[in-house]
C-alpha cells in the first residue's frame, strides 16, 4: 500500500543509519514492527503477578 508521510528528514536519516538500511521504506517497516513488538510485550508484562496457577500445571506440562 502506498502512503504519503511527512517524516522529518533528520529523523529518518538517523533511523536509517542506526538500522543500517538503505531505503526509507525498509526503515519505516522495521520501526513499525519494533513498535508493535514492544506494545505486545508491554501488554503481556501488564499481567505480571495477576495470573494464578493451580498445582496441576506441572502435570499438564509433562503430559504432552
Amino acid at each position: 500500500m502506498k502512503t504519503t508521510l511527512n517524516i522529518p528528514e533528520d529523523l529518518i536519516k538517523t533511523a536509517m543509519s542506526l538500522a543500517k538500511n538503505r531505503t526509507k521504506t525498509q526503515t519505516v517497516i522495521i520501526a513499525l514492527q519494533e513498535f508493535v513488538r514492544r506494545k505486545k510485550v508491554d501488554k503481556i508484562l501488564a499481567h505480571e503477578g495477576k495470573l494464578e496457577f493451580d498445582g496441576t500445571w506441572e502435570k499438564s506440562r509433562h503430559a504432552r
